[in-house]
């Protein structure tokens, strides 16, 4: 999606946000957008690695089962 928008859009985007919000708002709204995708990479980072580790639980206790059963 944003491969497609290039170099003059990116541009044309920002010179619009520059007239939107005024160049004294515009550094505290990328510093809040920042933080914001910064908890969200945490965040997906933490669920993932929740995530792994029941699978390797699963794994262990099903390794457990077939030599329990043997």
């Amino acid at each position: 999606m944003l491969s497609n928008i290039g170099i003059p859009g990116l541009i044309l985007i920002l010179v619009l946000a520059l007239i939107i919000f005024g160049p004294k708002k515009l550094p505290e709204i990328g510093r809040a957008f920042g933080q914001t995708l910064k908890e969200f990479k945490k965040s997906a980072r933490e669920l993932t690695s929740d995530i792994t580790e029941e699978v390797e639980e699963i794994k262990e206790m099903n390794q457990m089962n077939q030599t329990l059963n043997k």
